[in-house]
């Protein structure tokens, strides 16, 4: 058996989310779906990098299988792409040795989350991007971002049937931009693991402390209470990507195996 390390885009608006479940199209059941076509089987298990939801989009997921053939990286890159339905496309297939795991061996992950500030919804927007009609201080969203980075207790920022151990996670980067011809924003988070759901509830605070629903500084004040309640709103699905997931010598900041599970 040979193993294959797999970069995925997909576009999650018609995707009951990454993992496979009964009777739902999800992205985990398309692919393994091909893999065993591929190789006239029904038992190749197909591993991500972790879940992504309903509604939520990837540039950069990564998964993981084991092939019974020896199909070279340009072959197997071919006939994946040529299983796979409209919105999923192979991005990039690797060789790699027989104890890389996509979801074990990742050191970071980086998303993206786009935000339409129009006053009403855009119909060629709806599903690729979040809406917020409420005016916004970019500085406000900036100072909150610095509060972000580090080391954190999550609890307040984790959605109910995380099944995660600890919820300390480190942030090394968090960024947010406005491009005035979309007028959209685009915040962008970098670090060494994210809880469910946890960037979407950041995301819903950011955008409250832009518009002076909280104080530029409420972050620090979440992490002291650890009340998911408190953080509220939960941003929508549909404007998240995972844009891009680090391995071991694939990330030379911060090259650490992901210390928590």
């Amino acid at each position: 058996m040979l193993r294959y390390k797999v970069t995925v885009a997909y576009d999650g608006t018609n995707f009951a989310g990454f993992q496979r479940q009964p009777n739902q199209r999800t992205v985990e059941g398309t692919l393994t779906k091909a893999v065993n076509k591929m190789a006239h089987s029904s038992d190749i298990e197909v591993f991500g990098s972790g879940r992504t939801d309903s509604g939520v989009h990837a540039l950069g997921q990564v998964v993981h299988f084991d092939f019974p053939f020896n199909l070279n990286e340009i072959n197997m890159f071919k006939a994946l792409n040529s299983l796979m339905p409209l919105d999923v496309e192979i991005i990039k297939v690797e060789k790699v040795s027989d104890d890389f795991h996509a979801r074990y061996d990742v050191s970071g992950k980086k998303y993206v989350y786009k935000v339409y500030l129009g006053e009403f919804i855009n119909p060629f927007k709806r599903f690729y991007t979040a809406h917020w009609r409420f005016p916004i201080e970019m500085d406000n969203i900036k100072v909150a971002l610095n509060d972000l980075v580090g080391e954190h207790d999550f609890t307040s920022f984790v959605a109910s049937g995380s099944t995660a151990k600890s919820n300390v996670r480190t942030i090394y980067n968090a960024t947010c931009s406005y491009n005035k011809d979309k007028n959209e924003l685009e915040f962008e988070f970098y670090g060494n693991g994210f809880l469910y759901n946890m960037v979407r509830i950041m995301v819903g605070v950011l955008l409250e402390i832009g518009s002076n629903y909280r104080d530029k500084h409420d972050i620090l004040r979440l992490y002291k209470v650890k009340d998911r309640d408190q953080a509220r709103r939960t941003a929508a699905a549909c404007g998240l990507y995972l844009k891009k997931v680090y391995y071991k010598g694939e990330d030379p900041e911060h090259p650490t195996k992901l210390p928590y599970r």
